[in-house]
């Protein structure tokens, strides 16, 4: 039996309890908190294609799906071990399609200037249409200099590029007319099929920078972040500037979603988490260190870098990940949500063998369970 059907059947004392339980709530008398969780993918294998790469990021959709998250993410990424099997999430989303009914399918992120936004507007209307309306996407404007021989002369120009497009491709979306450069100068106005399910693109921001969250809220995206150059107590301060941005231009500031992601993993017993990630995830992070050493960053950083991986972990594991008991995730569930997060961005594939994932999911779902809207809901009733 469904919630509106339970609905149907209180008594009149029944509803007026639930009534009364509901105004508590609204008064701010109740302490639950929801929070939705997602899947992400961001691995740092990108040579490793031996067996099948893309397998762990079927079968976790597959479990997904059925099991209620929200959303999965994949990313775009070019020439490097960390995140080198992900170049293009669109042709992931189309896969993804095919294989799941529930889910939203999210480009986390695409970066944008290295696109068309017309090859945007048209490829996603297909994954809509594929997905029966599924499509999201987070725009990024990407930050490494390789990654832009794609299209070097966006790079310098990159974040206004980024939200130049965004503006085109909302449009396009809408049906309408644009009006683009062709051929010898000449201009051409182009509309772009197939039309698409939604009427609008759910849109996000990737954002670190204070900056781009407040320019993301100006023109009403949702925000898509991570704890790497944002300490956890800074993020409250973020997403109130997000959200005032938001007000001051027209947008409802309770509606923007603001998605963290962070990686995870949950069993029953602290320190064998932290024993069964601590390798993978130094490895994983050592992996991130690189694209920096590539760019000429981290000039004598390989001076003391296990002793770099080593505090990078620790923090990682106490306080920006998702990895420990239930009860840690719960705690930093009710964190995050004091915080003002409303979506977990759960990263699985840091390096853990693909079976430890997959027989790890069943408790991860067992703590979104904990958190989700519809339970909280029926536990009124």
């Amino acid at each position: 039996m469904d919630l509106q059907e339970r609905l149907k059947r209180l008594t009149p004392e029944q509803q007026q309890k639930l009534s009364a339980k509901l105004a508590a709530a609204q008064a701010g008398k109740s302490n639950a908190v929801t929070m939705d969780f997602t899947l992400f993918f961001f691995a740092a294998n990108g040579r490793d294609t031996e067996g099948d790469p893309y397998g762990l990021l079927m079968d976790a959709a597959r479990f997904g799906d059925r099991a209620g998250f929200k959303a999965i993410w994949t990313p775009e990424r070019h020439f490097g071990d960390f995140g080198g099997l992900y170049p293009n999430p669109t042709v992931l989303a189309a896969a993804l399609a095919m294989t799941t009914k529930n889910m939203q399918l999210r480009a986390g992120s695409l970066v944008l200037p290295l696109h068309h936004p017309v090859r945007v507007a048209e490829d996603w209307a297909v994954i809509d249409n594929l997905s029966r309306g599924r499509a999201a996407v987070s725009f990024a404007t990407g930050w490494h200099r390789h990654d832009y021989v794609i299209n070097p002369s966006a790079f310098a120009e990159r974040n206004a590029v980024m939200f130049r497009h965004i503006d085109t491709v909302r449009r396009l979306w809408a049906g309408e007319s644009v009006t683009l450069p062709g051929v010898d100068g000449e201009t051409t106005q182009v509309a772009t099929l197939p039309r698409p399910v939604q009427a609008s693109l759910p849109m996000w921001i990737t954002a670190t920078s204070p900056t781009t969250w407040e320019r993301a809220g100006a023109v009403g995206a949702n925000i898509l972040t991570a704890l790497i150059a944002t300490e956890p107590a800074q993020l409250a301060d973020l997403i109130k500037g997000y959200r005032k941005a938001r007000a001051q231009n027209g947008h409802d500031p309770r509606k923007g979603i603001v998605s963290l992601m962070l990686h995870t993993y949950i069993d029953d017993d602290r320190d064998s988490v932290r024993a069964l990630v601590r390798d993978p995830m130094k490895q994983y992070l050592a992996r991130y260190l690189d694209q920096f050493r590539q760019m000429g960053a981290l000039n004598g950083a390989d001076r003391d870098e296990e002793t770099l991986l080593e505090f990078a972990f620790e923090r990682y594991f106490r306080e920006r990940s998702l990895m420990g008991t239930p009860a840690d995730g719960a705690a930093m569930v009710q964190r995050l949500k004091g915080y003002g997060v409303d979506e977990i961005a759960c990263l699985l594939d840091f390096g853990l063998p693909n079976d430890t994932v997959l027989a790890g999911l069943p408790r991860l779902d067992a703590l979104r369970a904990r958190f989700s809207a519809d339970r909280q809901a029926a536990a009124l009733v």
